[in-house]
């Protein structure tokens, strides 16, 4: 069923387009009883404009995209929380995609949400290069990267620094006796698993610490089955995030393993369930909700020309120490 316009309204009260036009936008004086006529026609239709058509007309559309990889992993959902709370104080929507870690799929999310005129985008990419995105950048797309920072052309980001994340956990792990590493990674594409992989090989060399290093996806499964294959025990498995620590933990215990009595696990973001798994789990905090809010500002302040050259924001992580970890016999 084709839904009803304008002249339907107007046709239905009895009046000019115009009239109905100066009702629903309050643009110049219309008697009262027109104003009641094109109203009751409205609700007898249950006619409601375009927004997008509405949007055009004044030049945005009052929507943000927001492109992301994985939306069931909690640390792009408390992201993307805070985006929305703020964008939607300010009177702006928000429509997620979620591109499952997939070039091709990203790009055509892209494409349906250039097609509906969107304000600005939020994005947090798979990791590759996305010829389409730099070529929309170019042509004047205002883009605010979280998690990233794309390198083939100077955008706005928002990241946390993964550098002193990173520093933080391997001084604590190595202050209590640590020697003997395993670091399951994340996907080796994306932007905080290469930093966090950088720092731990540099800190391995200049520690002189024995190590393994893996890449994989940042999820449990990926966690659970990698663990699942490991022949021996480090003293510490490094998680590249909160989910593969919570695959690495299962696998360890499913082969009766002990964490942290027969080897320390931590992870990295701090997603809320971390203080509650058993045992509740060393780990670096990453402000995700921060990160959207300050994402979705930055992107408006763009979108409004508050600022017009690109702006960078980092944020600072913190160490949670909790129960995954031991301090190791000297």
């Amino acid at each position: 069923m084709q839904r009803p316009g304008i002249k339907e309204v107007a046709k239905k009260a009895g009046v000019s387009i115009s009239t109905v036009s100066r009702v629903l936008n309050n643009s110049a004086p219309v008697s009262e009883e027109l104003e009641k006529r094109v109203k009751k026609a409205i609700e007898e239709l249950g006619y409601y404009p375009s927004s997008i058509a509405k949007g055009l007309r004044k030049g945005r559309t009052g929507t943000i995209g927001f492109i992301l990889p994985d939306i069931t992993n909690p640390f792009f959902a408390n992201i993307v929380r805070g985006a929305e709370d703020y964008l939607r104080k300010k009177g702006y929507n928000l429509i997620l995609c979620n591109s499952d870690q997939d070039r091709k799929q990203e790009t055509e999310l892209l494409k349906i949400l250039i097609s509906k005129h969107i304000d600005g985008l939020l994005f947090t990419g798979t990791g590759s290069s996305n010829p389409l995105l730099v070529e929309k950048i170019r042509k004047g797309l205002k883009v605010v990267f979280l998690d990233r920072i794309f390198e083939e052309i100077n955008s706005s980001y928002v990241i946390v620094d993964n550098k002193i994340g990173m520093n933080l956990l391997l001084d604590y792990l190595i202050d209590v006796g640590h020697r003997n590493f395993i670091f399951i990674n994340g996907n080796k594409e994306t932007f905080s698993a290469k930093i966090r992989y950088e720092v731990f090989a540099e800190r391995a060399r200049t520690e002189k610490l024995e190590f393994k290093h893996y890449f994989t996806e940042f999820s449990y499964d990926a966690g659970y089955k990698k663990a699942k294959r490991l022949k021996g025990l480090p003293d510490v498995i490094l998680c590249g995030n909160d989910l593969i620590a919570y695959g690495v933990i299962e696998a360890l215990e499913e082969k009766g393993y002990k964490v942290p009595e027969d080897v320390s696990v931590t992870g990295f973001d701090d997603i809320p369930f971390s203080k509650h798994f058993k045992p509740p789990l060393t780990t670096v905090y990453q402000p995700m909700y921060e990160m959207g809010r300050k994402s979705a500002k930055l992107l408006l302040e763009i979108i409004e020309e508050k600022k017009v050259s690109n702006k960078g924001i980092v944020l600072l992580p913190k160490l949670v120490i909790r129960e995954s970890t031991k301090e190791m016999r000297r």
